[in-house]
């Protein structure tokens, strides 16, 4: 049963996207609660096994819990999705059929007010994913320099009055708590003609900006395509433009055999499309969930489809078997059989 306080967001949209199915292999890279874990794992009974990663430890405890039921089908590991691919390696998890990411923050993380995502309550000015991170929000507030602090104000938040807020937050430090941060904003340019607390968008951008959160996405969605089997799916919901634009140009881009500008005659790139999109459109909530979970109202998924030969998938995953990742990670046993099981299934010996 999942607690009111988790209300996985999409979850239907999210099982047929990934087109679950009995003894299917998937990795929630963003475990959180573990409400959608434990959708999937509900649908790839018998034989189904599922990959949960999450920066947040207490996440990890949460979901552990929640997953309880389903413990011999699932393995957990508290590590930044940015090391999708080394993961999957070290525990002979792949290929797989199905890799989600669920961005942005969970509503565990939102409700743990000692944290410092909201402003709604008193805490530290943290902001951190894992605390094995370094540079928290006060980091940045405190003692960047006001032209970088606006810079990042202005391109994570998408900010228009970046310049205002960063030269009010210079002036005011040291600034050591959400609320007394959220003040400082709030007073400097009021709420006039904005639909939202005028800190919301500094509040985003300073959590981006601490977790690396958008070039973190760029490398994990590149590291889901060596993991991802024969038609396997990828399925990526964000909750910003900023984090939707990267996975709609990955996807676009990965789509294509060409990628060379226009204005070249002929291709020279080389490039081969790895991926076939899905949904033409995005999949957004319906007015219901909305209505029942309200958190999910800027929700957006992108779905696509892992596109290669049987042959170069099998050349794919044996090249994989013997990479050095791979041969260090303990497990170097197993691969033999693998191979020969693959061998068998795609007729080639």
């Amino acid at each position: 049963m999942i607690s009111p306080a988790h209300i996985p967001v999409l979850i239907e949209e999210v099982i047929q996207a990934l087109a679950v199915q009995p003894g299917g292999r998937y990795v929630d890279c963003t475990l959180g609660g573990g409400g959608h874990s434990l959708s999937i794992l509900e649908h790839i009974q018998p034989g189904g096994q599922l990959l949960g990663i999450d920066a947040d430890p207490n996440a990890i405890i949460a979901a552990r819990k929640r997953l309880s039921n389903y413990r011999d089908s699932t393995l957990l590991v508290n590590d930044n999705f940015v090391n999708l691919k080394s993961i999957c390696f070290k525990y002979d998890f792949f290929p797989v059929h199905g890799v989600l990411l669920d961005l942005g923050l969970s509503s565990l993380q939102l409700n743990e007010a000692n944290r410092g995502f909201s402003f709604q309550h008193e805490a530290p000015l943290d902001m951190r994913f894992s605390p094995e991170q370094e540079i928290t929000a006060a980091t940045i507030v405190n003692e960047y320099p006001e032209e970088e602090l606006a810079r990042f104000i202005r391109t994570y938040g998408e900010e228009s009055s970046a310049r205002r807020i960063a030269s009010l937050i210079v002036v005011k430090r040291p600034v050591n708590t959400t609320v007394e941060l959220a003040g400082i904003i709030e007073k400097g340019i009021g709420r006039k003609q904005r639909k939202i607390h005028p800190a919301t968008k500094t509040f985003q951008a300073l959590r981006i900006a601490v977790n690396r959160e958008l070039e973190v996405l760029e490398q994990t969605l590149r590291q889901a395509m060596d993991i991802l089997g024969f038609e396997g799916r990828l399925a990526v919901i964000s909750y910003h433009s900023l984090e939707d634009r990267i996975v709609k140009q990955f996807m676009q881009q990965e789509s294509k055999d060409c990628i060379c500008p226009p204005e070249v005659p002929v291709c020279t790139c080389g490039h081969k499309a790895v991926l076939r999109q899905i949904n033409k459109r995005i999949i957004t909530p319906s007015p219901e969930e909305i209505s029942n979970n309200p958190r999910s109202r800027s929700a957006r998924m992108r779905v696509a489809e892992r596109i290669v030969s049987q042959e170069e998938h099998f050349t794919i995953i044996e090249k994989l078997c013997s990479s050095t990742e791979t041969e260090t990670s303990g497990n170097v046993w197993r691969r033999p059989a693998l191979l020969k099981q693959l061998r068998k299934t795609y007729a080639m010996v």
